[in-house]
């Protein structure tokens, strides 16, 4: 691949920065890459491993003369971040971030970046219920998706060259409308989450009436909301609160679908749930064949572990 930006820099080094670093020196796109994370330990480690060419001391410090910016931190931290380094950015530079809700991450950066910057949000719909700066791998966003959501009247060639380095970084391109993207991430995304986090914590009431079996005997249904449930908890919490209406307006249908079922099982009406089951089976089967999963056993993803 031909270098896209000379230097770069990435505030945050979790799981998605680090995979977009190690991701970027496999296709050799950037020619420096400087990190900063408010997280000593998280700094101590990526310098211990040479995550990055150069270990910032500061947010601010990191940005400095930088040609791309991106903002890796949980979204409820993204507009003190933005506020801290708009002074310092270089004019000309695109400012892009990866967090999984775009309106109030908009809503929070915008106003702190000069007119002179471009800002293109952006969300990598890819990951792993692993953190930190030793999470990352270079093939995580390989045959995956990044939406981009470029403003009205974005430049198109920071725009071209935002696009040009998540392609070289293996994953397929998107444009989405912010408010329709946070519906989107709210169906497929932060609503599972949420229902991943409750199932658990009931199974964590009954652990205490089953004397652990239900860890004990887990079958792979379980096994699989505990993988879900293991995710980031301040990353996490950041996103429903930052996307609460569209997380209440997905939560209110399933809880209407959820009632209909309950009817169903008390009435004993198997025909409307194999219907339902049926229709169900059909969306897993289309996510597979859209290349976005595996029918292998625990969906392809074997016994990774984080720096694997």
């Amino acid at each position: 691949m031909t270098q896209v930006y000379d230097r770069v820099a990435v505030i945050g080094l979790g799981l998605i920065a680090s995979s977009m670093i190690h991701a970027m020196r496999r296709a050799g796109l950037a020619g420096t890459i400087t990190g900063y994370d408010l997280s000593e330990s998280h700094r101590r480690m990526a310098e211990e491993d040479g995550l990055c060419d150069r270990m910032a001391a500061s947010a601010a410090e990191a940005v400095k003369d930088a040609d791309l910016v991106a903002l890796c931190v949980p979204v409820g931290a993204m507009g003190d971040v933005a506020a801290e380094i708009g002074p310092h950015l270089r004019p000309g530079a695109t400012v892009t971030d990866v967090g999984s809700v775009k309106r109030s991450v908009i809503d929070a950066v915008a106003p702190h970046l000069p007119p002179d910057v471009t800002f293109i949000p952006g969300h990598p719909m890819a990951g792993t219920e692993y953190s930190g700066p030793r999470a990352g791998f270079a093939e995580l966003f390989d045959g995956r998706w990044c939406l981009l959501l470029p403003p009205e009247g974005c430049d198109p060639e920071a725009l071209g060259k935002l696009r040009a380095l998540w392609t070289g970084m293996g994953a397929t391109v998107e444009e989405m409308e912010p408010d329709h993207h946070d519906l989107v991430c709210a169906v497929i995304s932060h609503a599972p989450h949420l229902i991943a986090y409750t199932m658990v914590g009931v199974a964590d009431d009954l652990r205490r009436v089953t004397d652990q079996e239900v860890i004990k005997f887990s079958a792979a249904g379980f096994r699989d909301f505990t993988r879900i449930a293991a995710s980031d908890p301040t990353m996490w919490r950041d996103v429903f609160l930052n996307n609460k209406d569209a997380t209440l307006e997905i939560l209110g249908r399933f809880t209407e679908e959820l009632f209909a079922l309950q009817r169903a099982i008390r009435t004993g009406d198997g025909d409307m749930l194999f219907d339902y089951f049926t229709r169900t089976r059909a969306i897993r089967k289309g996510i597979i064949e859209a290349g976005q999963d595996t029918d292998a056993p625990d969906f392809g993803r074997g016994k990774r572990q984080p720096g694997e």
